[in-house]
């Protein structure tokens, strides 16, 4: 598993409808994308739950390299650096996924933080594997996923939800749709 994620900030006074409209047009597209596991399609909104800007920032969990790379070296991608240019692509290294009893995604919570520097390494991704079983187990949740970025050494959380009381800490985003052509196949716990 590989998850990937990109962020759009958009000017305070940006039409969030204009987003809203192209995710109800294009999101479709990617519901039988091959490789791909989900795609939380992503917006935050200046003011509400917490959010200091407007955003948006899909995220991925790909099944396949190849999946991911067909995407972005391929016309997925493509139309998105027409209309708002290229932005920076992060990828992490799969941890963890766990699913949670939750069934429709209305909002997602991720979570970056950095990997303690002293401790042994061992600890901390166990910390995040054990983490995203804790967060998937409670109410409301559809899944958790937990991935590290060794070049940057930091790990990332993510979790959708069902409800907009989300029991996990982060940046919270409202999912405005959901291609999930691969969830199935996503490999359940621990990666190693």
């Amino acid at each position: 598993m590989h998850a990937m994620q990109y962020e759009l900030t958009l000017p305070a006074d940006y039409d969030m409808g204009v987003i809203r409209d192209r995710v109800a047009r294009l999101g479709h597209l990617l519901d039988d994308w091959d490789g791909l596991g989900v795609k939380a399609y992503l917006i935050r909104e200046r003011g509400l739950r917490g959010s200091p800007v407007d955003q948006y920032a899909p995220f991925y969990l790909w099944n396949t390299v190849e999946g991911m790379n067909a995407f972005l070296w391929g016309g997925g991608f493509q139309g998105l650096s027409d209309d708002f240019g290229r932005p920076s692509v992060r990828q992490w290294t799969g941890l963890a996924y766990e699913e949670g009893g939750g069934s429709h995604a209305r909002f997602a919570v991720r979570r970056r933080q950095p990997v303690p520097a002293s401790g042994r390494l061992a600890e901390a991704v166990g910390d995040a594997v054990r983490e995203a079983r804790r967060l998937a187990a409670e109410d409301g949740a559809v899944l958790a996923a937990a991935a590290v970025d060794t070049s940057r050494w930091e790990l990332v959380h993510f979790s959708l939800w069902e409800h907009d009381t989300p029991k996990a800490d982060g940046d919270v985003f409202e999912v405005l749709h959901l291609s999930a052509p691969g969830l199935d196949r996503l490999p359940r716990g621990r990666r190693w």
